[in-house]
């Protein structure tokens, strides 16, 4: 009789499983109807989108009380999906938007063209070389104090400072990831700019000296803090192990840490670097408006416009092919970002490599 009864259990049991199963099943199947139906309904201009939306979110919120693993593993899901699928669709976007200028000026003429003029808004003449000069110059500058500074800035937190000081100086540098690019750009054009053009006898305002000088300032947090992180992360037996073989606290920092957090510093770098060739507001305030070339090329106390800074300034009242040739100038970002991801990529693998043994 024991034995029914605990069948009977086991059965019912099961089918209760089965049950709720099918029931998130369910849920998670409505819930994708309803997100596709408001995407759908967005892209089509039709009055749905937000019925759908609602509906998504009742049968979310009903999902979550009774089928919560269920409808966990479905959200999830779903902002993977989304995340993809935006992602695609800017994209998509931004190179069908650029197409006309591309077969309007030809790419080569787009990205090679020296003739003057080299931007004219009436004749339909583009040439995005003063924008790329403008952001490679400016990155370089960037880049050259945001590395160093950002590296000695997280190997002092790490490794040098007292504890003390590190629970006031890492929460402090992460706060200044956090301020606004515009709060830079607007120190540098009203303090540093007037200084810079009454000492070097600038002959205009802006300069790209400046720009890179405050935009690499803007990238030292996020390059010390996710250098820091990756420095802390090396273990204490390394670290150890290079002391007591007779190592000094410089040598192992040199040998030893450094070496083993490469690929992390790297990262951190590279988000700097990313950082410096994507920024929009310092740059569009310091620099000017004029897309000239500096006479000399190398001036770099000269004035330029970057890809960004372009970008921002003349969206406003572009149309037409002024417009599209603005989305181009977006393509040339979107792929150098491109470049420089890969790139880090390729140096954290090279790097598990070397350090496994395995080069």
């Amino acid at each position: 009789m024991s034995q029914v009864t605990e069948d009977d259990q086991l059965t019912r049991l099961q089918e209760a499983l089965d049950g709720a199963a099918t029931g998130g099943i369910a849920v998670s199947v409505v819930a994708g109807v309803c997100l596709v139906g408001a995407f759908a309904s967005f892209l089509l201009s039709m009055p749905f989108t937000v019925p759908f939306l609602l509906g998504f979110v009742g049968v979310t919120a009903y999902g979550w009380f009774a089928h919560q693993a269920e409808t966990a593993r479905t959200l999830m899901f779903v902002a993977t999906v989304s995340t993809v699928t935006v992602l695609g669709l800017i994209t998509f976007y931004v190179f069908l938007e650029a197409a006309p200028a591309f077969a309007n000026m030809g790419v080569v003429e787009l990205l090679t063209r020296l003739e003057q003029p080299l931007w004219n808004t009436e004749t339909h003449v583009y040439s995005l070389v003063p924008l790329m000069w403008g952001t490679f110059v400016t990155t370089v500058l960037a880049t050259l104090v945001a590395a160093p500074f950002g590296v000695a800035g997280a190997l002092f937190i790490s490794e040098i400072a007292p504890r003390t000081v590190r629970e006031i100086i890492k929460p402090a540098v992460e706060v200044l990831a956090g301020i606004p690019s515009i709060v830079y750009g607007f120190i540098g054009f009203t303090v540093l700019n007037p200084y810079m053009t009454e000492k070097f006898l600038l002959a205009g305002q802006g300069s790209l000296f400046l720009a890179g000088i405050v935009i690499g300032f803007m990238a030292l947090p996020t390059t010390v803090s996710v250098a820091e992180d990756a420095i802390a992360s090396v273990p204490e037996s390394m670290k150890s192990g290079s002391l007591a073989l007779g190592s000094t606290d410089w040598q192992t920092m040199k040998s030893v840490t450094l070496p083993t957090a490469l690929s992390g510093v790297s990262a951190g770098i590279l988000l700097g670097v990313g950082r410096a060739i994507g920024e929009t507001m310092a740059a569009t305030v310091i620099l000017g408006t004029v897309v000239e070339l500096p006479d000399p090329l190398y001036d770099v106390f000269g004035n330029t416009i970057t890809l960004t800074s372009a970008i921002a300034a003349q969206y406003g009242s572009a149309f037409g092919l002024h417009m599209n040739t603005l989305f181009a100038a977006g393509v040339v970002l979107f792929v150098t970002v491109m470049g420089l991801s890969i790139a880090a990529q390729y140096v954290e693998a090279r790097m598990q490599r070397k350090l496994g043994g395995d080069v």
